[in-house]
């Protein structure tokens, strides 16, 4: 086996949920990356936890929707019960096609959305980590060849995570102390919100592998502005881009797209929690150089800026806070490598790209 899944593995086990002997896990994967999932197996067997495996079939998940009215999803109570007696849950992500989906019908999406909110709640609860496994068709999706995409994700996955952690205190301790946040790119993009009493989230590999982001919470009713999504970003299998969206006292009141605009729209119009902001969240992994298409890398780039609608980030809300609830959590990319700035509290901490504690930074 290739020594690099190898390690990818043994960074998900240890690094990112730290197995022991009594964990019950469930490995959640896509069958595009067997080859990671049997790495898996074998760091899981080495420890003595007790794994089980739930394959993701996006062919047979399109022909369920196509046949399934929107009014007939429900929570499966017997995923529901599964949920709770698990202790870590590792989410596998390949593609063999991206666009698997694309042609299910956006409010069936929504409604599939909200029956899945009880589960995905309980998964919270676990010690849970999400990664992707390279495959041919996602580095046809990032216009590069199966080798060079593989040397992308490993070496986006395998790096020193206490120096990254070390790197992004940096931010987050900028986070800790805010009130105010504003992001400026371009003409489109003037968005401004409250973060006063918010904790921040140093995501170094715990919780998405690969990390590299410092990210919190806004005050629910604070968003104001507009934000141009420059990065396409997938929903449902279809490529949504130029997306726009007004927000007024925290909600979105307009929002456009020039492409796949119904794919945007499935989206705020699942619940009223997805009409809000839940996650302001700051890209800071330099081994991550060039956008691929893959928000799960994307986001944790230096030179990118999202914002989430959907549901906020539990660990940033202390309990005496409002907390933005939905059954949706979809990142909006906006890259800031150039003609943009990111301000708190008035003061520029990020300029094209560039943090404040940086060589180049120029204020």
């Amino acid at each position: 086996m290739d020594e690099r899944v190898e390690r990818h593995a043994e960074i998900l086990v240890d690094h990112c949920t730290d197995v022991g002997p009594e964990d019950d896990v469930l490995v959640r994967a896509t069958e595009p990356a067997e080859e990671l999932v049997v790495a898996l197996y074998e760091k899981l067997g080495e420890r003595g936890a007790r794994p089980t495996t739930e394959w993701l079939n996006k062919r047979a998940s399109r022909a369920y929707h196509r046949t399934m009215a929107a009014e007939d999803y429900r929570t499966k109570d017997h995923d529901l019960a599964a949920m709770a007696e698990t202790d870590v849950v590792i989410m596998v992500v390949g593609s063999a096609n991206t666009a698997e989906n694309s042609d299910v019908a956006p409010e069936k999406r929504a409604a599939a959305g909200r029956a899945k909110q009880p589960i995905l709640e309980e998964r919270l609860d676990t010690r849970w980590v999400i990664t992707r496994h390279p495959t041919p068709a996602d580095a046809q999706a990032a216009e590069m060849s199966t080798d060079a995409y593989e040397e992308f994700v490993y070496d986006a996955v395998n790096r020193d995570w206490d120096a990254q952690r070390e790197f992004q205190a940096r931010m987050a301790e900028i986070l800790d102390s805010a009130s105010a946040v504003r992001l400026v790119s371009g003409d489109e993009t003037d968005l401004r919100l409250s973060v006063d009493g918010m904790d921040s989230l140093n995501d170094y590999g715990r919780k998405n592998m690969p990390g590299g982001e410092v990210a919190t919470s806004p005050v629910v009713d604070s968003v104001e502005g507009t934000l141009f999504v420059d990065v396409p970003f997938r929903e449902n299998g279809r490529e949504v881009r130029g997306a726009r969206l007004e927000f007024e006292d925290g909600e979105v009141v307009a929002c456009e797209a020039r492409r796949n605009e119904a794919a945007l729209w499935s989206v705020v119009e699942t619940d009223e929690g997805s009409r809000r902001v839940g996650e302001l969240g700051i890209g800071m992994n330099r081994g991550i150089d060039r956008l691929t298409h893959t928000t799960l890398f994307d986001e944790k780039m230096g030179d990118t800026v999202h914002v989430a609608l959907g549901a906020a980030m539990e660990e940033c809300v202390p309990d005496d806070r409002e907390f933005n609830e939905s059954a949706r959590h979809l990142d909006l990319l906006v890259d800031v490598s150039e003609d943009s700035r990111l301000e708190v509290d008035g003061e520029v901490v990020q300029r094209d790209g560039t943090f404040r504690f940086e060589d180049g930074f120029e204020a």
